[in-house]
């Protein structure tokens, strides 16, 4: 096992958003922003971000690193770039501010009905509904995901009645 595999997530997480070369297994080398690492294998994705907004996403598999170096620090606009690279086209078309007031409007609501709701995720993005359905930005009735679709269907029902005034 490599020094990098020994390595616990939350060292892990201090390369998140940062620049870096990776150097690797027969000294390949890979540069580009840390998108993130899996805890599990310690792979490492790498973006590289160009200037005509084309996007080149590396994945460096744990066991083959060798030696990661931090070559720049993100900056706030890097960082919010590479938060929103994989999200949804409707999830785009909202900011923060307005997805927070749709987040919270719903949760409102569904309280206001007697529906035990939570939020969860590392950034409470995430609306939980009585722990067996989960609704994700910009909390639409096509957002919900559940594996009971009973509990699905009335969901989105009431979603889409709760939107239908707005």
């Amino acid at each position: 096992m490599s020094e990098w595999q020994r390595k616990s997530p939350l060292e892990w997480q201090t390369y998140v958003n940062k620049e870096v070369k990776v150097t690797a297994a027969e000294k390949h080398e890979y540069e580009g922003w840390v998108l993130t690492i899996d805890p599990v294998s310690a792979n490492v994705v790498l973006v590289k971000l160009t200037e005509d907004g084309k996007v080149c996403v590396s994945v460096i598999l744990g066991h083959a690193v060798q030696e990661v170096e931090i070559v720049n620090e993100g900056d706030d606009e890097t960082k919010e770039r590479l938060a929103h690279l994989f999200m949804p086209e409707e999830s785009r078309a909202y900011g923060h501010e307005e997805l927070e007031k749709r987040k919270s409007s719903l949760k409102t609501w569904l309280e206001t009905n007697h529906i035990p709701v939570t939020e969860q995720g590392e950034s409470q993005r995430t609306l939980c509904v009585a722990g067996v359905l989960t609704i994700d930005p910009p909390y639409g009735p096509e957002d919900c995901s559940s594996s009971n679709e009973i509990i699905l269907s009335r969901v989105q029902s009431l979603i889409q009645g709760h939107l239908a005034p707005q």
